[in-house]
């Protein structure tokens, strides 16, 4: 699980203040606007621990479930987006947990080949995520939890349970197969441009 962090003091505007009591209330109707006013941010978090879209909208649901059900616990203490942010992942990690999916990888891909870009290039944030959802699931949550989360190896290694170690070598083989996969995209972009 995600440790609590502290988030940027955001003060609720006087209508997200409302939404979130009518949802402490049950209220159907603000629970529609919050999930509207969230979703696809959040579904942009859930699909960066995800292998794809359908995957991504199981935790985006299994995630807003969570959140009004434990609504009554967010305490305005800080900044509510956070709040939902860390059940997203946390929800993201227990079905890797559960489906015993997070695999020790003793083999490296074969696109784990050192490349040379030829020059710059545009990459989307559209093909940057494609390519983080290809890694091998382990490293895809090492790299999220580290880069996105701002965990250290301790943190990933408790939460991961694995050893701190592992979550440097993980963290670095994620890091060669994405370089790699950047690099072969801007031979591509280069021989087609």
């Amino acid at each position: 699980m995600l440790k609590e962090r502290p988030f940027k003091s955001v003060k609720l505007t006087e209508e997200l203040d409302h939404i979130l009591k009518d949802c402490v209330n049950g209220k159907r109707s603000a629970q529609e606007q919050l999930y509207k006013m969230y979703s696809a941010k959040m579904f942009g978090v859930c699909l960066r621990y995800c292998k794809n879209y359908e995957e991504a909208k199981d935790i985006l649901q299994e995630g807003f479930i969570k959140v009004f059900e434990k609504i009554y616990q967010y305490g305005q203490r800080g900044c509510f987006e956070g709040w939902v942010r860390r059940i997203m992942v946390n929800t993201a990690l227990e079905r890797y947990r559960k489906n015993g999916q997070i695999v020790v990888m003793e083999q490296l891909p074969e696109i784990y080949e050192e490349q040379d870009s030829d020059g710059g290039f545009d990459i989307t944030m559209k093909e940057l995520l494609w390519i983080i959802q290809k890694l091998p699931e382990r490293y895809r949550m090492v790299f999220n939890l580290y880069v996105f989360e701002e965990m250290s190896h301790k943190e990933i290694a408790d939460t991961l349970g694995i050893t701190e170690g592992t979550s440097k070598s993980d963290l670095s083989r994620a890091r060669g197969i994405l370089q790699s996969k950047i690099n072969i995209k801007a031979k591509q972009i280069v021989k087609t441009g």
